[in-house]
This record gives structure tokens, sequence and C-alpha cells, in this order.
């Protein structure tokens, strides 16, 4: 059953159409702040499941932390995780995408002006919904997103045009994956690289949906491929995010 979690450490002004300007702040957004020990380093934010700010994209945050980066991942959510399919699916069916961009956006401005981050631009992560919002954050930022790295995005975030990106794209995806076909996502793959001409690399795994997700929700985990891709991603990102 759906739950509310404390793991809303940080606050950061929401504002009125996101991008628009000038810029109406009209609520507050929450996430979970990770920061490297050197205290701190580039920025990247983490983009959660369709199941909410769970542990598992809290570990993500703090492994990328480890790995020198500040990462922020964003509750989507306001609070509220699931482990059920079906509940997680009504979730994310409520979350617009509108709505997601918006905080995300306000979320790219918050690291840019936080006293620990390092770089002049964002990187992005995100996985399952996620991965989807990722793609539509680099869209919608432009030169802001330097990276982009979404893992079998599926829903509402994917974007119709990716005209809009300036990041660098490397995608994970997966050769079994029920949810999001891996023709479908060698099609984003190509139309990627031909509206936007960013530099581009996909990644295809003999793996199911949500390979790298340890909590093994819907059995379909792989520690090999988690793994590769994760070692492909860091080193990726930091190349990109400067």
């Amino acid at each position: 059953m759906a739950e509310k979690t404390p793991h809303q450490n940080v606050t950061f002004p929401l504002h009125n159409g996101g991008v628009s300007t000038p810029a109406e702040v009209t609520d507050t957004g929450h996430g979970y702040l990770a920061t490297p020990p050197s205290g701190s380093g580039p920025a990247v934010i983490v983009i959660q499941e369709w199941w909410g700010l769970t542990d598992h994209i809290k570990e993500v945050a703090d492994r990328l932390a480890v790995q020198g980066f500040v990462a922020l991942a964003p509750d989507l959510y306001g609070g509220w995780i699931t482990h059920d399919g079906d509940e997680a699916g009504e979730m994310m069916s409520k979350l617009p995408a509108e709505e997601g961009a918006r905080q995300l956006a306000a979320a790219t401005d918050y690291l840019l002006g936080h006293e620990a981050v390092t770089s002049k631009t964002v990187g992005a992560i995100g996985f399952c919904m996620g991965g989807g919002f990722v793609l539509a954050l680099a869209a919608q930022q432009g030169e802001k997103i330097s990276a982009a790295v979404p893992f079998y995005g599926v829903g509402q975030g994917i974007p119709d045009s990716y005209a809009g990106v300036r990041a660098a794209v490397q995608g994970h995806y997966a050769e079994h994956d029920q949810g999001y076909p891996v023709e479908q996502a060698r099609a984003q793959e190509q139309q990627i690289r031909e509206e936007s001409g960013a530099e581009v690399e996909y990644f295809y795994y003999d793996a199911g949906h949500a390979f790298h997700n340890d909590e093994n929700l819907i059995g379909t985990y792989d520690p090999d491929a988690a793994r590769l891709a994760w070692d492909r991603a860091v080193d990726f990102l930091r190349k990109k995010v400067a």
C-alpha cells in the first residue's frame, strides 16, 4: 500500500509555468540531496521510477555522491511511494508531464545556484518513468543540461520532439523490455540524433525492464547488466558535466 516517507530533506521554489519568465513562486518542491565527501562537485539530477522516491533512488543519489557528484533526487510524488505495480501506475498517471517538467526545471535551477555545485551545467539520470523525464528535461532546458542518461525510459515524460536537446545522451535499454520494446528504443535513438544533432550513444542489454533496480520488484534485476550500465553512466557523467 502507498505510504508517505520523510525523504524530503531539501526544498526549492517551484515557479508558475516552470521555465516561463518572469516566474512567480507558487509552491515548494522537495527532494533528497546527497553531497560528496569533498563537500562540492558537479551537479546531477536523479529522477525516480514510477514507485516514487524510494530508498533505491536515494541510494543511487548516495552512490553518485561517493563518485564526487552533488546529486539531487526530486520527489515528484510529494512524499508518496509504493511497491505495488497497480498503485505505481495510478500514481504515475496522476503526474502530468507538464508538472513533472515544472518540478525538474526548478530542481535544475536549484542545483545551479547551490554553493556546493562546481559545474555550470547539470547532468540528469533517470529510470523507468524517470528515464522518460530525463529526455523531457534535456529537451526543455537546452544548454543547462550537458548530459542525459535515460535507463529504459517510459511514460508521459517522453517528449515528441528532441529539437531542444543540447546534452550528450547515453541511453541504457533492454532487449527484452515488455514495457518499452527495443524497437522503440532504437527508433528513439535515431530520432534524437536526427532532430538534435547531439552526441548520442545507446547501449542495449540482454535483460528485461528495470534491470538496474536491485530491489527487484518485478523480478528482472540483472546484476551484471546493472554493473556495466552503471560504470558506463558514471564515466559519461564525469566527462560531460562541467
